[in-house]
């Protein structure tokens, strides 16, 4: 509340948490009624240089009239700093839910993730990092064999599942997409629906294949997936072109969310909101269906990648 006073903005409302493990999110009205939300970034984890880029893409996408929500300005800065913290304030845009089996709400995310992407292929990021092997993968294959959470009779058996997988996707992984500034974690959480879809939350923004902001919106069997990345390419491609050989990524792509977000919890583990909310991570049992997952997540690998319909 002083960093906010500092702007001139009077806290009507009291702060209220919302759900963000990676920073510290608060939504609160001001004494004029107008409702914001402010969010303190998590030190250390992306530089300055970095949240402004994040900051200047959802600018252009503002500019492009693509619903998103951008950062505020105050004295000509968006990026605000209290007491060695950084942060941001961000107008509240409520909406409802994302309905991911509505087609027609598809088809318009379809349109405007072509739209992001449009914008997004203008120029890369110079500060935020691409989608690579190393961060996703080799990264915390080394942490896995530091943390002393993986219970130590089941170790050696998640690491060698652990490097299983590493190596399929090792051999389905290549360089030769075309990288552009992606929203980089557009899963329909992220995807608000207001006469319209409203994307949020562009902290996870990097560089990448365009079919990162595809996958995650998919759900259901292979033949529900098909017909969805249908639906959602053919309407992307009003705006964007779309390199079907991307789908062969989608897979292990999925792979290396699985492998990221498992460490991501294990480098939090000191924050006492990660213990309070992931309590399974120290049970057996979890890293025994976590060893599982991997290995079936394996088999996924080996089998042909998704297919569009011939003569899509």
């Amino acid at each position: 509340m002083d960093a906010l006073f500092e702007q001139g903005i009077r806290v009507d409302s009291g702060l209220t948490p919302l759900n963000s493990f990676e920073n510290r999110v608060y939504q609160f009205q001001d004494e004029d009624r107008k409702r914001y939300v402010v969010k303190f970034y998590r030190p250390n984890r992306w530089s300055a240089e970095q949240i402004q880029e994040e900051h200047q893409f959802a600018a252009e996408l503002l500019a492009d009239e693509v619903p998103v929500a951008a950062p505020l300005s105050y004295s000509g800065n968006t990026l605000l700093r209290h007491q060695g913290f950084m942060y941001t304030v961000f107008p509240s845009l409520g909406g409802r839910q994302y309905e991911t089996d509505n087609i027609d709400q598809m088809e318009w995310v379809g349109r405007y993730l072509g739209r992001i992407h449009q914008t997004g292929r203008r120029k890369l990021f110079a500060e935020r990092p691409t989608i690579g092997i190393d961060e996703y993968l080799l990264e915390p294959r080394a942490l896995f064999e530091q943390t002393k959470l993986i219970p130590a009779a089941l170790k050696a058996a998640f690491l060698k599942a652990t490097d299983t997988l590493i190596e399929e996707v090792k051999l389905r992984w290549h360089d030769r997409f075309d990288s552009l500034r992606l929203h980089g974690d557009c899963h329909p959480g992220n995807i608000l629906w207001r006469d319209g879809p409203l994307f949020v939350d562009l902290d996870d923004a990097r560089n990448g294949p365009a079919v990162q902001d595809l996958w995650m919106l998919l759900n259901g069997d292979k033949a529900e997936q098909r017909m969805q990345l249908e639906t959602i390419i053919e309407a992307y491609e009003e705006f964007s072109p779309f390199n079907s050989d991307e789908i062969a990524l989608i897979e292990p792509l999925r792979a290396m969310r699985m492998v990221y977000y498992l460490a991501w919890i294990i480098r939090r583990w000191d924050d006492p909101a990660f213990p309070r909310n992931f309590p399974w991570l120290t049970e057996e049992d979890y890293w025994r269906s976590q060893t599982a997952t991997f290995t079936e997540q394996v088999r996924v690998l080996r089998e042909p990648p998704l297919q569009l319909t011939p003569m899509y």
